[in-house]
Formats: structure tokens, sequence, C-alpha cells
């Protein structure tokens, strides 16, 4: 997948995710970084059927060098499409602030999930309650920076 224009991805529809999107990139991650008391950044997956770059906003944290997300999507009993797509390709782009890093996504293990979930609780409390909404075990996915694109 070499000739993928990560540059030029689909954002989300029209409302505040779109407008969020559209803050950090005008801003060149100046704004939009720090969101209602917590850390976002912009999650470029493929899509799993189009092959298209596809972009998120998404509150994350950090272990280690790599970046921790939450698939919770609010407690709903489905994994959000962003999770489904990068389990189908692994291949991600991350925009966090300025810096701009492709990497790979993975799911956390049982033992990092245990040991990530209170992270990532910390940088969100209402994970907790998401969990209680829902009979899915809500993934935490570990990006892993491959290399630095800006």
């Amino acid at each position: 997948m070499t000739d993928i224009d990560w540059d030029h991805p689909i954002d989300p529809k029209p409302g505040w995710t779109l407008d969020h999107v559209k803050q950090y990139v005008s801003s060149n991650g100046a704004e939009g970084q720090f969101w209602n008391g917590t850390q976002t950044l912009l999650l470029t997956t493929l899509g799993r059927v189009s092959g298209k770059p596809v972009r998120t906003p998404l509150i994350y944290g950090e272990a280690d060098g790599r970046y921790l997300i939450v698939a919770s999507k609010g407690g709903h009993p489905e994994d959000p499409l962003w999770y489904k797509n990068l389990k189908a390709h692994p291949e991600v782009r991350v925009q966090v602030g300025p810096k701009v890093v492709q990497g790979t996504a993975r799911t956390a293990t049982p033992e990092e999930r245990a040991a990530y979930w209170p992270v990532m609780v910390g940088h969100w409390p209402a994970y907790d309650e998401y969990q209680t909404k829902t009979d899915r075990e809500i993934p935490i996915v570990v990006i892993e920076p491959t290399r630095q694109v800006a």
C-alpha cells in the first residue's frame, strides 16, 4: 500500500467532530489538541472496504513512546468503524499537535489493557461508564510510531 494519499483523508461528516478536525488541521495542532480537559490526536486509518484514508479525532494517552487510544464508541455494543479499519489495515497515520507520524496499530494484550485502562480513564473518566454500558470488552489500541512524517 505504497500509493496511499495519506495527505488527503476523508474527514468526518458535518458536525462537531468535523469542526474539531478542521480546527486541528488549520492550526497545525496548535488548537484542537487540547479539548474538554483532555488531549486529542487525529488518527488516519485505511478504510477496510474502500482502502482510502479516513481521519478521526480521538482522546489519547502515551506509554513507552507509544500512543494509546480507546475503541469505546461511547459504550455502544459495536466497535467503532476506525477500529474495524485498523484491524483490517494496521498501518495508520497519527497527528499529535504539529507532529505527524506513521505507525502500526494493534489491540493491547490483556496485560497491557489492565495496565493502560487506568491511564486512559485518567484522561477521560467516562470510559469506566462506557464499559458498564456494553457487554464487549472495550479495546485499547497501541500505536507504535514507525517514522516521523512532519
